[in-house]
């Protein structure tokens, strides 16, 4: 049997874009246990997937002698892959621990952060990356040395607990949107009245608002039409929330997360993408809607200071109107 391991402790959006090389990796490998290293608060995200075998829970506070213990755990699996996939302190140590003599079994394959183009990128404008930049190609990618080189979109078999099927398998109607206004930087949100118009503009549907506690700007976008909407921000895990994505009729959501869960799940997705560098989609059911102008990108994830006279102007320009006449054509 081949044993096979996967480092990528977080984000969410990062570690759901980098379960696209799953299938691949399966297809590849006759015989292959894959396991998954990742932050404790990941593990609902990834469990989701059955083709992962083994997921390693790391808990931040166990510091680095819990880093240490794990990676002698790690060691006794005698892997024959190591993909890092993070490129980070923390993973660097555990491939020294795994892998300490170089082109010696285990194989090891590294997703570089490509540094250098993005200090050209964020400091001169100067982008030397692909354009779009798909993050689950990106991942991809170095796993071609090993002959990985086709990655299976058709995986449907998600799997979530029963209590959270029957908790919301009849929470989304036909005529129900899913809406995902926060992010965790507040440059690649769309503006909160942009929300509130699209609502009004769609006096036909229903929607369900997705975010987290701390995001209470949520329940001034309810109150638009507190009949037609619900506003769960802060009330469902990373795992319920996934499922709401997987059963909706069409997800609108900037550069997040659960955008890229409604681009692996292959649900219809509007994408609003302003300016962050690495969060494109790649699946055929998420369309992108983008103003196309020279400063983009410029964040990474939605740090650091705008630079037009119009703050945000890349999502402010994105109107209401359009997001509402492509939720008319998507669901009639």
């Amino acid at each position: 049997m081949t044993k096979f391991l996967i480092i990528r402790f977080s984000s969410i959006g990062d570690i759901i874009q980098c379960m696209g090389i799953i299938g691949g990796i399966r297809e590849r490998f006759e015989d292959v246990e894959i396991h998954w290293i990742t932050r404790k608060d990941m593990v609902g995200t990834l469990s989701m997937d059955s083709r992962i075998d083994k997921i390693w829970a790391f808990d931040k506070a166990a510091g680095l002698s819990g880093l240490l213990s794990m990676a002698a755990d790690l060691r006794k699996e005698h892997f024959d892959y190591i993909y890092d996939a993070h490129s980070n302190i923390r993973s660097n140590i555990l491939k020294l621990i795994l892998s300490p003599i170089p082109f010696v079994k285990p194989h090891v394959a590294l997703r570089s952060k490509e540094r250098g183009k993005r200090f050209l990128l964020f400091n001169f404008g100067i982008n030397r990356f692909d354009k779009p930049f798909r993050g689950v190609v990106s991942f991809q990618k170095p796993l071609k040395k090993w002959g990985i080189t086709h990655f299976p979109n058709d995986y449907n078999d998600w799997h979530f607990p029963e209590e959270i099927i029957s908790k919301y398998e009849n929470f989304v109607t036909k005529d129900t949107v899913t809406l995902v206004p926060s992010a965790n930087w507040e440059m690649k949100r769309w503006p909160v009245s942009h929300w509130k118009a699209l609502i009004s503009l769609l006096p036909n549907y229903k929607f369900i608002i997705l975010a987290g506690p701390s995001d209470t700007f949520c329940e001034e976008i309810r109150n638009i039409a507190p009949e037609r909407v619900v506003n769960l921000a802060g009330r469902t895990s990373l795992m319920e929330s996934c499922y709401l994505v997987s059963r909706s009729n069409l997800v609108i959501s900037a550069d997040t997360g659960f955008m890229h869960a409604a681009d692996l799940f292959r649900v219809p997705a509007l994408a609003l993408m302003g300016p962050t560098a690495f969060g494109f989609p790649t699946g055929p059911t998420v369309e992108v809607l983008e103003i196309n102008l020279p400063c983009r990108p410029c964040t990474k994830d939605g740090r650091g200071k705008c630079k037009q006279a119009v703050y945000q102007k890349c999502m402010v320009d994105i109107t209401p109107k359009q997001i509402a006449d492509r939720v008319i054509a998507s669901l009639g």
